[in-house]
C-alpha cells in the first residue's frame, strides 16, 4: 500500500462550505498570499495557502514531480473536507492545479490559473536543458538564493512595481531552500497537460498580467480558449506576480469569479 503523503504546512483564514486552495510558484511560499487570504475569507470563503513540499516547514518529496505534488494537494483537499474545493494556482502552482484536475477531476470544483502555462517550453528537450543551465548557473557559481532573488524578482514585476511589494517578493524567494528550488525547476520542465485542457469540466478563470514575461497574456488567452467555458482576464500594470503587485485588483478579479460561480 502506498503511504499517504505528509500534509504540508498552511496558512488558513475564514470558514464556510467552499474552500479556496492557494498554490504559490517556484520562488514563493505561503506568505505570498498574505494580502489575498483575508480578502477571500472576508467574502465568506475558507482560504488555505500551502507551503509546497520542500518549502517553508513542509516536508520535501522523493521523487519530486508535478504528479507527486498533485498527490499531496489531493490529500490536503481530502483532509480539509470542504463541500466545494477550488484551486487557485500561480505559475508552478497552476501546473500542480492542472495536474490534479487531470488526475482527480472530482476533487476540484473550480479552477483559477494565474500566470501559468499548460506546458513548459518546446518539447525537444534542448530548450529545457538550456533553461535549467541558465537558472542554475548563478547557484553553481556560489551565489545565494538571496543574491539570485535580487537579480530575478525585478524581471518578474512590472517596470513601476511598488518597492515594498518588490522587497517582499525578494525576501520570500531568498528564503526558499536551494535544493527545493532546483527540484521544483527540474519538475516543471517535464510538465505538459496541454492535451487535457479541453477536458476540464469545471468553471475556470485564466488571469494574465500585462507585463508578464514568464506566462504572457497570449499564452493565458490560448489556455482560456482551450478550456470549455473558461473566462480570460488580463490585469493591467502588473507582471508575473500580480497577486503581490496589485493585490486589490487581483482580489477583485478572483472574488468576482467566485461570487458568480460559487456564492458563499
Amino acid at each position: 500500500m502506498t503511504p499517504m503523503p505528509v500534509l504540508p504546512t498552511t496558512l488558513e483564514r475564514g470558514s464556510g462550505a467552499t474552500a479556496v486552495f492557494l498554490l504559490h510558484g517556484v520562488g514563493g511560499g505561503k506568505q505570498v498570499w498574505h494580502e489575498n487570504l483575508d480578502a477571500i475569507a472576508a467574502a465568506g470563503y475558507r482560504a488555505i495557502a500551502w507551503d509546497m513540499p520542500g518549502y517553508g516547514e513542509s516536508a520535501t518529496l522523493e521523487p519530486y514531480t508535478v504528479r507527486s505534488l498533485a498527490d499531496v494537494l489531493r490529500s490536503l483537499i481530502d483532509h480539509v473536507g470542504a463541500d466545494r474545493s477550488l484551486v487557485l494556482g500561480h505559475s508552478m502552482g497552476g501546473m500542480v492545479a492542472q495536474e490534479l484536475v487531470a488526475l482527480a477531476p472530482a476533487r476540484v470544483h473550480g479552477l483559477i490559473l494565474s500566470g501559468t502555462s499548460p506546458a513548459f517550453g518546446r518539447p525537444d528537450g534542448n530548450w529545457q536543458r538550456q533553461f535549467l543551465q541558465e537558472r542554475f548557473a548563478p547557484l553553481d557559481a556560489g551565489q545565494t538564493m538571496a543574491q539570485l532573488a535580487a537579480q530575478l524578482v525585478p524581471t518578474m514585476m512590472a517596470p513601476d512595481a511598488d518597492p515594498q511589494a518588490l522587497q517582499r517578493a525578494r525576501d520570500v524567494m531568498a528564503a526558499v531552500p536551494q535544493a527545493s528550488y532546483r527540484a521544483a525547476l527540474q519538475a516543471i520542465v517535464a510538465f505538459n497537460r496541454m492535451p487535457e485542457l479541453t477536458r476540464i469540466a469545471v468553471p475556470a478563470l485564466c488571469l494574465a498580467g500585462e507585463h508578464d514575461r514568464n506566462a504572457s497574456p497570449a499564452v493565458m488567452r490560448r489556455m482560456a480558449d482551450a478550456i470549455p467555458g473558461a473566462h480570460y482576464l488580463c490585469l493591467g500594470a502588473v507582471g508575473h506576480l500580480a497577486n503581490m503587485e496589485r493585490p486589490a485588483h487581483f482580489n477583485a478579479a478572483v472574488l468576482q469569479f467566485l461570487q458568480a460561480h460559487f456564492p458563499a
